[in-house]
C-alpha cells in the first residue's frame, strides 16, 4: 500500500479544506494518507514522513509567500535534509489564496525548491480546465501548473471554491497514480 504525508499549515481552515479533499482522494485510491499539521508535529509525524512514498506540502500564501508557519516547518528540516532522508520521495504542493492569481506561484515555488532541496521528486498538476477543456469548467481555474492553487470562497460553508475542491480531489488521484507508478 502506498503512503502519503500531507504536511500542511492552515490559517483559517483553508487549507486543511484542500488537504482533506486531497486526502480523501488517495483514500478512495487505496493509499494511506496522513494528515500533518506542521505547528504540532509528533515523534510519530516525522517516522510517517520519513516512511511515506510522497510527501505534500500545502500552505496559505499570504503577502506573497507561504505563511511563516509553515517556513519554520521547513526550516525545521534541515537535519533530515543534511541526510537527505527524504531524497525520491515524491513530492507536491498545494496553496490557496484570496484572489485568483494571489501570488500562489510564487508559494509553490518555494515548497518545489525545498523538495528539490531535499532530492524530492516532484508532481505537478495535470488538470486543464475550461475554456480549453468546457466541461471542466471550474477546474484549475487559476491555471496553475506547479501544483495545487485554489481561491477561497465567500462562502464560508465551502471555504474553498468548489471547482478547486474538485481540482484537490484530481489532485489526489494524480499523486496517487504517480506514487503508485513510482514505487514499484
Amino acid at each position: 500500500m502506498v503512503n502519503v504525508a500531507i504536511a500542511y499549515f492552515s490559517g483559517r481552515g483553508h487549507t486543511l479544506r484542500l488537504a482533506d479533499y486531497i486526502a480523501g482522494a488517495l483514500g478512495d485510491e487505496n493509499c494511506n494518507a496522513r494528515l500533518i499539521d506542521v505547528t504540532q508535529v509528533t515523534e510519530m509525524d516525522w517516522a510517517a514522513m520519513e516512511a511515506a512514498d510522497a510527501i505534500l506540502f500545502g500552505a496559505p500564501t499570504y503577502m506573497g509567500s507561504v505563511a511563516a508557519e509553515f517556513k519554520m516547518f521547513m526550516d525545521s528540516t534541515s537535519g533530515i535534509w543534511s541526510e537527505q532522508l527524504w531524497a525520491d520521495k515524491l513530492a507536491g504542493g498545494f496553496t490557496v489564496a484570496t484572489f485568483p492569481g494571489g501570488d500562489k506561484l510564487s508559494s509553490l515555488m518555494q515548497m518545489n525548491i525545498f523538495a528539490a532541496q531535499h532530492g524530492m521528486v516532484w508532481v505537478g498538476q495535470d488538470q486543464i480546465g475550461a475554456p480549453v477543456v468546457p466541461e471542466n469548467d471550474g477546474i484549475n481555474a487559476s491555471g496553475v501548473w506547479l501544483g495545487l492553487g485554489a481561491t477561497t470562497s465567500r462562502d464560508k460553508t465551502l471555504m474553498v471554491h468548489q471547482g478547486d475542491l474538485e481540482t484537490a480531489r484530481r489532485f489526489g488521484v494524480r499523486v496517487a497514480r504517480a506514487a503508485r507508478r513510482w514505487s514499484v
